[in-house]
């Protein structure tokens, strides 16, 4: 039987984007405001949890069940082109599920609850019958919450050992829901390919200008809570930093809404660094006051 070599296996589980996830459990670590000395083994398990097991898991089961638009839009990727062959890519999928069970399992009830969450909803974005991406709105929704709000939660779960405090909860999810335009800008490079199997992603809804207008309000209104939250809570620097990070994203989007199609890569190359880079100074701004009711 024929079996996937080792560089396909990496493709499959395309390393480059377990830094979202990764980035958002570091963000919840700082927002706990919980020490880091000896913690480091959990912190560096919890990590490994939310890039290379969970979204590797997502990466994996969407490539097998994406196999047919892949033949159209990525005829080169591992499942497609034959370089995994057979049912490996569902084998693959599964036993990652259950590894990334496993170890949430050792990082407490609270991790293994998120955990489990993420991973129901990386099987049902991708699986039918449910198969969440075929309309973007559901789709777009599942993974932002997956690649920031709950990997955010989990970090500073990991840190207190319990609930984290709902201030940190309530900017993960401001930040997961702001992560739906992000997922928006992904959609752009596929559309024929989507529109060819009945995908319903938002530029194949709503049309690449529209959909760029909707996946920059999407990003911008989220972050103009933060904001606003961060003034309310009297971390005026921190909100203002965020606030400046938002004024360059506005100036990149200006020019995204110029050429969409063409520059949708571009600004999530540029727009959405700055956009994860706020992230981790909101982090820092709820270090003081996790404790503090809301």
């Amino acid at each position: 039987m024929a079996t996937p070599a080792p560089s396909a296996l990496i493709e499959l589980l395309k390393p480059i984007t377990w830094f979202a996830p990764m980035w958002a459990f570091a963000c919840g670590v700082v927002s706990s405001g919980q020490p880091t000395a000896g913690q480091w083994p959990v912190i560096a398990t919890g990590i490994l949890l939310a890039g290379p097991l969970v979204c590797a898991t997502s990466q994996a089961a969407n490539d097998w069940f994406d196999r047919h638009v892949d033949a159209i839009n990525e005829p080169n990727r591992p499942i497609p082109s034959g370089r995994i062959p057979g049912r490996w890519g569902l084998y693959l999928a599964a036993g990652w599920t259950v590894l990334s069970l496993v170890v949430a399992a050792m990082l407490g009830p609270w991790v293994l609850g998120a955990a489990l969450f993420g991973l129901v909803l990386a099987w049902i974005y991708s699986a039918p019958p449910i198969r969440l991406k075929k309309n973007g709105w559901w789709g777009n929704a599942a993974c932002g919450l997956c690649y920031e709000g709950l990997p955010w939660f989990t970090g500073a779960a990991v840190m207190a050992a319990a609930m984290p405090d709902r201030r940190v909860v309530v900017i993960a999810l401001l930040y997961a829901i702001g992560a739906h335009g992000i997922m928006t800008l992904n959609d752009f490079k596929s559309i024929e390919g989507d529109r060819a199997l009945g995908l319903r992603s938002i530029p194949v809804q709503m049309g690449a200008r529209n959909a760029a207008v909707f996946a920059c309000l999407v990003m911008a209104l989220p972050q103009t809570l933060v904001v606003s939250l961060l003034l309310v809570w009297e971390r005026t620097w921190y909100a203002g930093a965020i606030g400046l990070l938002l004024a360059g994203q506005l100036a990149l989007m200006a020019q995204f809404l110029k050429r969409p199609r063409e520059r949708a890569a571009w600004y999530n190359g540029t727009g959405t660094t700055l956009y994860v880079i706020g992230m981790l100074v909101a982090a820092f701004a709820l270090r003081p006051i996790v404790q503090g009711a809301m």
